[in-house]
């Protein structure tokens, strides 16, 4: 299983802070926000590979972190030829471009690299292979404003996806979707025609309702919290709450 981090875009809601440098590397204490996730997933055996997509940017950045890490996998970074937020080519073409580029056929991790997790990715990756099936994660959101700005999925008693809703206005269930997703090698063909055949391109998250449609889904309750990096506020409370090593 390769462990794709889609880490190309701009973070431009950050400002100044990632004008010039990658969101995911920016330091939470003694590490980085894409570090702590690794520090996860390079545990689970099934990963053989991290692959991160960023933009030709930041990709001389992610170069030189790389080469300073330990990991037990070894880490592939992917420039994907774009400079400017303008020109981004959107998560899900990301994705569609390392598959094609490194000629991936494999069972995939795709995560965003914008999280602190309290989890342990090994969870999701056991509860795929139990369903044979690829999958998504969701999680509570009390929230009807919060249901509204993101993924909504229904499920049946065996946590089969049998419905998803981007940002609806009418909310069918209290179950969000983070941005995290299993997809086996069984439905890579799927997901490489994906794009031409009618999937958003900008959002992760356009992807896994894709998939939901044509193929069969299954949904991981996260078994843990997980503090989502979006604003500059958000990343100063990170900061002063997880700052701490392993805090």
């Amino acid at each position: 299983m390769k462990n794709i981090v889609i880490a190309a875009g701009y973070a431009t809601r950050l400002g100044e802070l990632t004008k010039n440098f990658p969101k995911p590397l920016l330091k939470i204490g003694e590490s980085t926000i894409l570090g702590r996730m690794l520090d996860d997933i390079d545990r689970i055996p099934d990963i053989d590979e991290h692959i991160v997509i960023t933009n030709h940017k930041f990709a001389s950045i992610f170069e030189d972190w790389a080469k300073e890490q330990h990991y037990s996998k070894p880490i592939t970074i992917v420039d994907d030829g774009t400079e400017t937020n303008d020109t981004r080519l959107g998560a899900v073409c990301d994705l569609l471009f390392a598959m094609d580029k490194l000629h991936i056929d494999d069972d995939l991790l795709v995560v965003a690299a914008d999280n602190l997790l309290f989890f342990t990715f090994k969870d999701f990756v056991d509860f795929a292979k139990s369903k044979d099936a690829s999958c998504i994660m969701c999680h509570e959101q009390p929230s009807i404003e919060k249901l509204q700005r993101t993924g909504v999925v229904v499920l049946d008693a065996d946590n089969k996806v049998v419905n998803m809703e981007e940002k609806p206005q009418e909310p069918k269930s209290y179950w969000a979707v983070p941005p995290f997703y299993i997809y086996m090698k069984k439905d890579l063909d799927l997901v490489r025609h994906s794009v031409e055949n009618g999937c958003g391109k900008d959002a992760p998250g356009n992807l896994a309702h894709y998939m939901v449609d044509n193929a069969t889904m299954y949904a991981w309750p996260m078994n843990g919290g997980r503090f989502d990096i979006g604003s500059l506020d958000t990343y100063y409370e990170a900061c002063e709450k997880y700052g701490v090593k392993n805090g």
